[in-house]
């Protein structure tokens, strides 16, 4: 059929559907059936139909793009981005792109009104946030994105009466996992490095599930055996030499980040010691780095892609007005040469 000049109303009308479903179908969406999509993008191709997105975001008011806001955790102090986040970068502009949307990034001090920068422009139709320091500060801003009717979707723990949707690890599971490991190897005396404050929920959860591997072993937990260590550059070295200085006797350590625990396993050889003869390394996130170090690194994997196309199709969801439920992933233990047995 040769339609001059074709429109949406013309696919919608040889598609025997709507208007809204043509505008979803040819934006992947998933909230239309398979092979419904496949028939109006057929149509489509077939009149040589393309979509001018900047006249379609004029009529619907929706600009097709999503902000990802990275969160600087340092307040200005480093430049350096979580290489976890790093790592879901191309999953979620990948996702985003198969759904019809382009992705902003942008980093943001947690300390600046970015949330009323953003909820009243219509620079993009939703948030997805990753990345933290305060959460006391954060559920602030968090709050008053929902007072605005802001659609966002969060990377992080489910939290009593914490605003909005969130898509996150189970990591108490994962700080159980990686403990529970270390006492399979036979290691008894297992430090933990890195924050423990409810003000960082994500991190305190992996200690809660540490905390409860112990206690099923009948291991009493040592106050000297934990160093406040943040998941930055240099930390986890700094926190081995805490660990040192105290003199209290370790065989395994327990980091809450791949990075501290990278930084960890330094400090270890620089001080003498053999990893893992002398101390069994765990770390938690599966960086990409992880598998790379020597020794590499045992640690807890966060499914990267699963949480990238979790998060996409979240805030998708709530942009067409789908019905969408916050989720835990449930995380998994790579074993490698960091952790092995007395």
């Amino acid at each position: 059929m040769k339609v001059e000049n074709p429109t949406s109303r013309d696919i919608a009308e040889l598609a025997g559907v709507s208007q809204a479903t043509v505008s979803r179908a040819l934006r992947n969406s998933p909230l239309v059936r398979a092979d419904t999509r496949e028939r109006i993008q057929k149509i489509a191709r077939d009149l040589n139909y393309f979509v001018n997105r900047n006249a379609a975001g004029l009529r619907t008011q929706q600009s097709n793009t999503i902000a990802l806001l990275l969160f600087d955790e340092t307040e200005g102090e480093d430049a350096q981005i979580n290489p976890f986040f790093l790592s879901m970068l191309g999953y979620i502009t990948r996702a985003a792109a198969g759904l019809g949307y382009d992705v902003l990034i942008s980093m943001q001090q947690l300390t600046d009104d970015w949330h009323i920068e953003y909820q009243a422009s219509n620079r993009a139709d939703g948030l997805i946030l990753l990345g933290y320091g305060d959460y006391v500060k954060y559920h602030e801003k968090l709050s008053a994105l929902a007072r605005a009717n802001t659609r966002f979707t969060i990377w992080g723990p489910r939290i009593d009466d914490q605003p909005g949707h969130s898509i996150g690890c189970d990591n108490v599971d994962g700080g159980y996992k990686a403990t529970r490991h270390l006492l399979d190897q036979g290691r008894k005396r297992i430090a933990l490095l890195g924050s423990t404050s409810r003000r960082s929920p994500e991190l305190a959860s992996r200690y809660d599930g540490y905390c409860k591997a112990l206690h099923e072993a009948g291991i009493e937990l040592v106050d000297n055996l934990r160093v406040d260590a943040m998941s930055s550059e240099g930390e986890g070295y700094r926190a081995v030499l805490t660990l040192l200085a105290r003199g209290e006797a370790f065989d395994a350590i327990f980091a809450v980040t791949d990075v501290i625990a990278i930084d960890a396993m330094r400090a270890l050889e620089d001080n003498g010691y053999a990893v893992p003869a002398d101390v069994a390394v765990v770390g938690f996130d599966d960086i990409s780095l992880a598998g790379h170090v020597t020794p590499a690194l045992t640690t807890v994997r966060q499914d990267i892609r699963q949480a990238a196309e979790a998060l996409v199709h979240g805030i998708v969801g709530l942009i067409e007005g789908t019905p969408v439920e916050s989720s835990l992933m449930v995380p998994r233990l790579v074993v490698r040469a960091s952790c092995g047995a007395l």
